[in-house]
């Protein structure tokens, strides 16, 4: 079967939409945290044990750039700073209840933001939407060989 030459546009939208939704979800939120900063803690809640150079890895940013949004974050009460207990050298970054209850609320809204979306489409294809995202998702945690572009291979 062809591909249809307007797929990756097709999905390219359909990523923006999404983040739109997603962003609209946030937005009519209270927070007083930049997108930033919610990623900070968002990786700091997946990445137990993190440190600022770690964090700093994480972000791709030199560690005194993530040290000083530790500081706001810290200065907001939604970030502690606590010693490792096995080495009292290292600072472990841990969220707070505060971060946990903020990223949790908004997590709850984006779900339903996308509910929301997902709720005015027909059930035959909410379930094709379904089968394709798994799909995608498998298809791009695999590893290919970079081999430049795809579309010379084909016209060959």
């Amino acid at each position: 079967m062809e591909r249809p030459p307007n797929l990756a546009a097709a999905v390219e939208a359909a990523a923006e939409a999404l983040i739109g939704v997603l962003d609209s979800a946030t937005s009519r939120h209270t927070v007083s945290v930049s997108p930033t900063q919610l990623r900070v803690l968002s990786l700091i809640m997946s990445h137990p044990d993190t440190n600022v150079n770690r964090l700093a890895e994480l972000l791709d940013v030199v560690p005194s750039s993530a040290s000083r949004l530790c500081d706001r974050l810290e200065a907001v009460g939604l970030l502690r700073r606590v010693a490792d207990p096995r080495d009292r050298r290292e600072v472990r970054l841990l969220p707070t209840n505060a971060a946990e209850s903020l990223l949790r609320e908004l997590q709850e809204r984006r779900h339903r933001a996308v509910q929301a979306v997902l709720d005015r489409m027909p059930n035959r294809v909410q379930h094709e939407l379904l089968l394709a995202l798994l799909a995608f998702g498998q298809a791009a945690t695999m590893t290919a060989p970079q081999t430049g572009s795809d579309s010379t291979a084909r016209s060959a």
